[in-house]
Formats: C-alpha cells, sequence, structure tokens
C-alpha cells in the first residue's frame, strides 16, 4: 500500500518514521469499537453544517451517500482499516475522500479530531452503560429467582468469617440485589453527567464560523452543548466516573465470588455448582472448581487497574486537549468488556447452583447462633443490654464446657447464672425461633424478608408462581 500523505501534513516537508507510526496509531485498538459513533457524529455535524450554509446540500448529500457505503463496508467486513491513518476518525474521513472527492474535504469544517474523539467517547460510553445495566438487571433477577427457590433456608450469618446469628439464605442473596441496585444507580447518574455535547468545541477555543452547536446536541440525543469548549476537550471525568461504577460493581461481584467459592469446598459444602458452570484438573480426576466465580474474583483486580491506570494518566496534564488521553480508551474498553462479562456468568452461575440443604441444616448448631437472641430475651426481662451480654455470655461458657447447646441447658443450669430466666427462654433458643424473633425493618425476620422479595418481584416484574 502506498504511502500518502496525513490530513494534517501540509506544514511538514518529510514523512513520519514507521516507528512512529506504530507508536502514535490508534486505530488497531478503537476503530472496532467506536467507527459506528464516528459515523453518527459526521452525520449529525454534515447536517449542521448543510443548514448554516457552511456546505451545501449537495455535499451534505453525498457526505451522508459516502458515510453509508462506508458503513456497509465495515459491516461486511471490506472496509480496510489503515495504521498510517492513524485512528477511526482519519481512517473514516480518507476514505470517504477517496469516495466521493470534494464534498469529503468539507466535512471537518469547524471540527477537530479533539471535539470529534470525545463526542465518540461520550456516545460509545452512554451505549456501554445501557448495556451493563441490562446485565445487572439480569443478575438481581437469577438472584431473586434462586432466593424463591430456596424459601425458608436457614444459614449461618458471619462476621468477622465467625458464627455469628442465623439468617435466611434469602435475605442474604437479596442484599446482593441492593448492592447492584446501588451499582445501577451510579451509571445511571454517570450516564446523566456525561450526556454533554462536545461537538462543537474544536480544537479548544471554538470557531468563529456560524456552527449551531444546539442543533448537533439534540441531533446525537445530549442533554444540551457543553459551556466551555476548554473543558468540553479536555477533561475525561465522564470515563473516571465511569470505571469508578465499574470497580465498585467488580468487588460486589467479587465478593459474591469468594462466598460461592467458600461455600462449594468440601469444608462448607453448602452449595453445588452444576457441571455445565465448573471445571475439572489436568491432573487430579476427582477435581470440581468453581473456576467461572474464581475468575470474577479475579478479574476485579482488572477493572480496578483500568481505573487506576486513567487516574495516573490524567493526574498531571496541562489543560485542553493531549495526546495522553489516547490512551484512555484501552482501560476504558477492557473495563466494560470485563464487567459484563463478570455480570453474565454470574448470572449464569447462580442459575445453575444448587444450595445443600441437609448439610446446611447440619452445620447450624455449632457457634451458638441463637446467643444475641437469648441476650434480646433478657432485655424483654428488664435486664439492661450489658448485663444481658455477660450473663449470655457465661451461659455460652457453660455450654461450651458442657458440649451442649444453648437450647440443651436445663432451667436449673440457667439459673444457677441467673434467677431471671423462666420457662419462656425456650421459645427463644435455637435457630429456627432465633430467626422468627427477627422483627425490625429490613431484619432477616421471615415476614421482613417476605416484604423484601415481595418488592423485588415487583421492581423486576418477576411472577412468583
Amino acid at each position: 500500500m502506498e504511502k500518502e500523505s496525513k490530513l494534517w501534513g501540509g506544514r511538514f516537508e518529510g514523512g513520519v518514521y514507521e516507528s512512529v507510526e506504530r507508536f502514535t496509531e490508534s486505530v488497531s485498538f478503537e476503530a472496532e469499537e467506536l467507527w459506528m459513533h464516528d459515523i453518527r457524529g459526521s452525520l449529525a455535524h454534515a447536517n449542521m453544517l448543510a443548514t448554516l450554509g457552511l456546505i451545501t446540500e449537495w455535499d451534505r448529500d453525498q457526505i451522508i451517500e459516502g458515510l453509508s457505503k462506508i458503513k456497509k463496508m465495515i459491516e461486511s467486513g471490506e472496509f480496510v482499516w489503515r495504521k498510517d491513518r492513524e485512528d477511526v476518525h482519519m481512517n473514516i474521513e480518507a476514505a470517504l475522500t477517496d469516495m466521493i472527492g470534494e464534498p469529503a474535504k468539507k466535512l471537518h469544517t469547524a471540527r477537530s479530531r479533539n471535539d470529534q474523539v470525545v463526542t465518540d467517547l461520550r456516545l460509545w460510553c452512554r451505549d456501554a452503560i445501557d448495556r451493563i445495566l441490562t446485565r445487572i438487571k439480569q443478575l438481581q433477577v437469577q438472584l431473586v429467582l434462586l432466593a424463591l427457590r430456596n424459601d425458608g433456608l436457614i444459614i449461618p450469618g458471619y462476621t468477622h468469617l465467625q458464627r455469628a446469628q442465623p439468617i435466611l439464605l434469602q435475605h442474604l442473596l437479596l442484599s446482593y440485589v441492593e448492592q447492584l441496585q446501588r451499582d445501577a444507580g451510579r451509571l445511571i447518574d454517570c450516564k446523566e453527567r456525561l450526556n454533554f455535547c462536545p461537538l462543537g468545541a474544536c480544537a479548544l477555543a471554538g470557531t468563529g464560523l456560524p456552527i449551531d452547536r444546539l442543533m448537533t446536541s439534540q441531533e446525537l440525543a445530549f442533554t444540551a452543548p457543553i459551556r466551555n469548549s476548554i473543558d468540553a476537550v479536555s477533561d475525561r471525568d465522564f470515563v473516571l466516573e465511569l470505571l469508578s461504577a465499574n470497580s465498585i460493581t467488580a468487588v460486589h461481584l467479587s465478593r459474591l465470588g469468594e462466598e460461592w467459592v467458600l461455600w462449594a469446598s468440601e469444608e462448607f459444602g453448602f452449595v453445588t455448582p452444576s457441571d455445565s458452570v465448573s471445571t475439572g484438573s489436568s491432573i487430579m480426576p476427582q477435581k470440581k472448581n468453581p473456576d467461572p466465580m474464581e475468575l470474577v474474583r479475579g478479574k476485579s483486580a482488572r477493572v480496578i487497574g483500568d481505573l487506576v491506570s486513567l487516574l495516573v494518566l490524567c493526574k498531571g496534564l496541562p489543560s485542553a486537549y493531549n495526546r495522553d488521553l489516547q490512551e484512555d480508551k484501552e482501560p476504558l474498553f477492557d473495563s466494560v468488556k470485563a464487567i459484563i462479562g463478570m455480570l453474565e456468568v454470574t448470572s449464569v452461575f447462580a442459575a445453575n447452583i444448587t444450595f445443600n440443604h441437609e448439610r446446611i441444616r447440619s452445620s447450624l448448631p455449632a457457634g451458638y447462633l441463637d446467643a444475641t437472641t437469648l441476650a434480646d430475651y433478657l432485655v424483654k426481662k428488664g435486664m439492661p443490654f450489658r448485663t444481658s451480654h455477660e450473663v449470655v455470655g457465661r451461659t455460652v461458657a457453660l455450654c461450651v464446657a458442657k458440649k451442649c447447646q444453648l437450647s440443651d441447658l436445663s432451667l436449673d443450669d440457667l439459673w444457677g447464672i441467673n434467677s431471671i430466666f423462666e420457662k419462656d427462654v425456650y421459645d427463644f433458643l435455637g435457630v429456627e425461633n432465633a430467626v422468627n424473633k427477627f422483627t425490625s425493618y429490613g431484619s432477616t425476620g421471615s415476614a421482613e424478608v417476605q416484604k423484601q422479595l415481595q418488592f423485588w418481584c415487583s421492581k423486576l416484574e418477576i411472577t412468583n408462581s
């Protein structure tokens, strides 16, 4: 392929070294992601230029027809992306010039690659957020369905990875649904803030030509043009915000992954993944590994790394556009691809695991899960909580010495610790009684959890049959 003059090459006498071209090109990693948004932005820009009389209607029609042909060529795989044309914008513009001639040279009127690329990027982020939101809802639905399939199952609740209190499995699963809802809210907020149009800001100072930025903003479904042209091309805070939101989502998914990986171990045995979401070992024939959730846990590091990369990239830049910002795209594309994959595989995993009810029930006696409920019993009898805490601590110590559960203690045993105990104490002992005593808003009590389930079934449009 013959070398051609750069579209910006008028003031240059010599060509660019191939090593420089290889180092500075971005088309290899951005074309697949940005071409559609670039064409969309160019169509809006051409319409505005024609409406304002900066190009003729014939010019505009030629440009639109040419871009339509290029779109079809890209979709069919016929379009040749050239690294010597540097980026997605120059590839499309140069191809358009080859196709229609002089009218294509007018398309860049009152436009710089600086405002062009950030327009493409905002359009891309907007679409990416919609894709992520769809995957978040899909995972929420699977978690609610998993909760519905395990109605009434009591599991040990943990703090510090030590047995704490009995909780309903449904309550725990819904806690992840709540977290995902906040993740979705952050993305919705991010989309609202990024949905402003930089097109027409040009290099940094705007233009003296009579353009209408409001027109292009409306055609591209932005809320409004960005008020300050320097700000329009300078900042990538909208990308940082999206990567931050992705990182928080990744942390939530990683914690869920850690829980399920732990619970799938022989030591817990609470969860059995189906063969369809498990992998084996190349040397140990008995192994059945929950690898998808291990990779969810692992890829969270990648998503967080993408955010850190961009934060470091942006931290020392002077105002307006700098070529460093070309490096914003790979972390962005990687983060979105990773988080979508993590959400998808977690949804599939949630739909293909079984909670081992008998194993879980057999594990419940360990850990004195009903101890706090016993403390509440004493408070209801009029004892100050700090005193009840000390009394129950001594009661647990007695159980440890006798190698029994709290419910195994006789009234005489309890009276030996404090005379406040009565026969009704046994209504508070045992995990089933303990769970039934939870009544506060949002608690793990059966009635409260049913309210939470009903809320999420309604919100997510799930029919509980």
